[in-house]
């Protein structure tokens, strides 16, 4: 049995949302997310909470998964979702250029990313970059793009990581000579 999918969903106030048959719509303050159900799930509103059953136990995984994408959804357009990125290196700087973030990673050419209509980037400083959205895929998926094109290496722990993100250390090749 899945417990995650026989949680109850609280509508918060100033959030709409609609369903009709396998799509599911919320509008919220933030914006407006929709997403299309798998057939074998139902969602029904009642008394501004959701709650979300299977069809038979063959849809065990579908049933927690799409409990916790409609709240998403909802957490989504009343709060937002962020992601903080941080750069280490000597040189390696992040720059806001209008729409573009721009990127000096220690390559000939400088990296660029524009923003879009659902995802903004901010820079507060030049070493650190905060993706903010209301689709929480979105904004994961924006943030590990940026995190992919200099991941950290272990031995400087140089390049770009997720805020609070723990780098294993490897020592060098003279760490191991006695």
């Amino acid at each position: 049995m899945s417990r995650i999918g026989k949680k109850p969903i609280e509508v918060p106030q100033g959030v709409e949302v609609t369903i009709n048959g396998s799509d599911i719509t919320v509008k919220g303050p933030k914006g407006t997310l929709s997403r299309t159900m798998d057939n074998h799930i139902t969602a029904t509103l009642d008394n501004n909470v959701i709650t979300v059953s299977r069809q038979s136990d063959d849809y065990k995984a579908l049933h927690g998964l799409t409990r916790t994408l409609i709240s998403n959804m909802i957490t989504g357009v009343t709060s937002g979702y962020e992601k903080k990125l941080e750069i280490n290196g000597v040189g390696y700087r992040a720059a806001k250029q209008g729409k573009k973030l721009v990127l000096t990673l220690g390559f000939s050419h400088p990296v660029e990313f524009e923003d879009t209509e659902d995802i903004t980037i901010e820079v507060p400083d030049q070493n650190t970059i905060i993706v903010k959205g209301i689709d929480n895929q979105k904004v994961g998926q924006f943030a590990a793009n940026i995190r992919a094109k200099k991941p950290p290496e272990p031995y400087k722990g140089k390049g770009i990581k997720y805020d609070g993100e723990r780098i294993i250390r490897k020592e060098g090749k003279a760490g191991g000579k006695k």
